[in-house]
Order: structure tokens, then sequence, then C-alpha cells
């Protein structure tokens, strides 16, 4: 892959996943913000594009495993995939926090008050990103599914399609609501870096925090810079009346 200045984020980091911690380490949303180029990512965080080529270069070249069998799946395959890595993930996590977060204002929040804020961000997350999987699972999932079936076996009626892309234009959205609000948590933890008079599970949550983020952050993207853009073009071929 060659990259250049019009090189959009998201499509660098699909041709190889590394790249994304070159974008973090410099300030570059590579989820939410994938749509736009390398110019205008550089511009926004005030980073120097010349500086910042070379080393996104040397990592491209670079086989990257994950990416190539990611961008190997078929569109059901990789809902399937999302669904049992990373939204049984944020299943399984977010009682875990909830709980450990409680804790911390129990215990630390008469010294740490952000611990509060803090504590009300995630609850926003856990509720609105439960809300948000089950739309994805009970409605944007299943549409793909049967677009492909239709796809590959020709059978049955196209119509009725044209819902898949409004469906995911709100589900973009609010991918952009949750990684604004990680920002934030980001932020008020310091980047999750825990005070000096912090316990074992003061550490153990911001580190489980960081995690989460992460993996929201692979999540997001492999959503918005590759499952909701084969999607659309399928979509855009069905309704065109291809088949």
């Amino acid at each position: 892959m060659e990259i250049n200045r019009e090189t959009r984020i998201g499509d660098i980091v699909k041709e190889n996943y590394k790249t994304a911690r070159v974008f973090d380490k410099n300030g570059i949303d590579f989820c939410c913000g994938g749509g736009i180029s390398l110019a205008q990512a550089c511009e926004k965080s005030n980073t120097d594009m010349n500086a910042l080529l070379p080393e996104l270069e040397a990592l491209v070249v670079l086989r990257d495993p994950d990416s190539v069998y990611l961008n190997s799946l078929e569109l059901d395959e990789l809902c399937t995939y999302i669904e049992k890595r990373h939204h049984a993930y944020v299943k399984e996590h977010i009682p875990f926090l909830q709980q450990k977060l409680r804790k911390l204002c129990d215990v630390h929040g008469q010294n740490h008050p952000e611990l509060f804020e803090l504590m009300e961000l995630f609850e926003d997350a856990a509720g609105n990103l439960s809300a948000h999987l089950q739309k994805e699972e009970l409605i944007l999932f299943p549409s793909i599914r049967k677009m492909m079936k239709f796809n590959s076996e020709n059978k049955g009626s196209n119509s009725g399609y044209g819902k898949v892309e409004k469906a995911i234009e709100k589900l973009d959205a609010e991918h952009q609501i949750e990684g604004e609000r990680f920002e934030k948590i980001s932020s008020l933890s310091n980047q999750y870096t825990c005070p000096p008079d912090g316990c074992n599970t003061f550490k153990i949550t911001y580190q489980t925090l960081k995690d989460f983020e992460q993996d929201l952050h692979r999540h997001i993207h492999l959503e918005n810079n590759v499952l909701f853009k084969k999607a659309i073009a399928l979509e855009q071929e069905l309704t065109a009346g291809r088949y």
C-alpha cells in the first residue's frame, strides 16, 4: 500500500492495524475519525506529516496476520467475529468495571472527587453501549446476513433494502459519542495513571478501563472502516437492481 497525503486514516489502519499505535501516539483518531485524509488528520492534531510518513510506511510494508485475516472475511463472517470477539468483551467487562468504580468512589472518593464524574461517564457508556450492541445484533447484522444470502444465492427479493445505510448512519453517530466520552474518561484518569495513594484495586481498575477503551477503538474501527463501508456498497449494488 502506498501512503500519501490523501490516503484515508481508516484505510491505513485497515491495511495494518499496527499503525494504530502511531496514530494513538500522535493524538490522531483512527476509528471515529478514520474517514479523513492523512493530511487533514495531521493538520487537526498539529502533527508533522513528513515526520509521520516514514514511520507509517515502515509498518505498512510488514505483514500483519490479524489485519490480513479480518480483511479476508466475508461480511456475514465479520459480523459473527465482531459479535464473538468485541461484543462479548464489552458485555463481560461492563459489570466488572461498574463494580470496581463504585468501590473506588466509596474508598477513594473523598481524596479523588474526579472518580464520581468518571463513574457517571462510564455508567452512561455502559447503558448506551448495551443498547447499541442490541441494535447491531437484532437489526443491522441480520440485515447484512440477509443481503449476503441474496447476493450468494440470488434467491428471494431485493426489495426492502435501503435501510442498512440509514441504520449505519445512526450507529456511526453513536460511535462518535462513545469515542468522545472515552476521551473524557481518559483525561479524568490522567490517561489511566494510578495516583500515588492508589491501592491495587485502583491500579487494576484503571488498567482494565484502558484495555476497554483500546478494545473499543478496534471494535469501532472494524465497523466504521471495514464492515459499514462494505455493507453500504453491497446494499447500493442490490438496490440498483444488479441482480
